[in-house]
């Protein structure tokens, strides 16, 4: 189950990377992506090695060009990998909306912990989201990308200790689906394959 999962992960980051790096909606959006307090670059996945419990902050600040609506979520591959302490929605794979004017920016931020569910382990952290008109609730974009890809040690965090914070959530029926968007370089690419090689060979 564990290989399973590790190759789900490494093809589904394969597939995101090999997306074009650039937005091609500009016209519609742009962002800003954050992790730890660090500004990144559209083809840059964090990937730290974490202790278990060991909590990191990851922002995005959107800006958008024309009046919309925006669900957007932190996404795992199954439940229980990771746990959100506090931030813009209260678990993983909850979404809110928020209406944004035209010409306005919105900052979705979450300080996440990894469980010990895969210590030894990489696993990805993705960020899903949809932006629809506000006019005639059309989708406009939808996507996903890896937002930060760490390493779970086998070591359990020593400091100070968070709990979830409880805060309410709009959630939304709309599910967005996987789209062209921010992505790994192509070496990111042949270092993926070459994990996808070694789990299959194992």
């Amino acid at each position: 189950m564990r290989r399973e999962i590790a190759i789900m992960g490494a093809i589904f980051i394969l597939f995101t990377s090999t997306a074009s790096a650039y937005n091609p909606y500009g016209d519609v959006y742009e962002y800003n992506l954050y992790f730890d307090g660090k500004l990144l670059n559209t083809t840059e996945v964090p990937k730290p090695v974490l202790k278990i419990g060991e909590p990191f902050d990851v922002k995005i600040d959107f800006m958008v060009y024309k009046k919309c609506e925006m669900s957007v979520k932190l996404s795992e591959i199954e439940n229980g990998y990771f746990i959100i302490l506090n931030g813009s929605t209260p678990k993983m794979d909850v979404y809110r909306a928020d209406v944004l004017e035209k010409n306005s920016t919105i900052t979705y931020e979450w300080t996440v912990k990894p469980t010990d569910k895969w210590k030894g382990g990489s696993l990805p952290i993705d960020l899903v989201y949809q932006i629809d008109d506000f006019e005639t609730k059309n989708s406009l974009v939808h996507g996903s990308f890896t937002i930060a890809y760490p390493y779970i040690s086998n070591e359990y965090y020593e400091g100070e200790t968070l709990t979830p914070e409880e805060q309410p959530v709009s959630e939304t029926e709309s599910s967005p689906t996987s789209a062209s968007a921010p992505a790994f370089k192509l070496a990111g690419a042949i270092s993926v394959l070459a994990l996808v090689f070694a789990l299959l060979r194992r």
